[in-house]
């Protein structure tokens, strides 16, 4: 009995139970929000590249 005790006490390997669940959740998080991050990304990246473009356009006006 005093080894099953022991055994219920004892803490090792915990930490990477701890670490497996932990990413495991990241995960899970992240493949349910994955569609709405992309979107939002490439709403940010298509408003630089157009600020860009535009910038570009002006100063390719005033040189010419």
């Amino acid at each position: 009995m005093k080894s099953v005790i022991a055994f219920l006490k004892d803490e090792n390997g915990q930490t990477s139970t701890e670490y497996i669940l932990l990413v495991a959740v990241v995960a899970l998080i992240v493949m349910k929000f994955k569609n709405i991050a992309v979107t939002r990304l490439e709403g940010i990246a298509g408003g630089v590249f157009d600020a860009g473009d535009n910038l570009a356009g002006k100063i390719n006006s005033e040189i010419q």
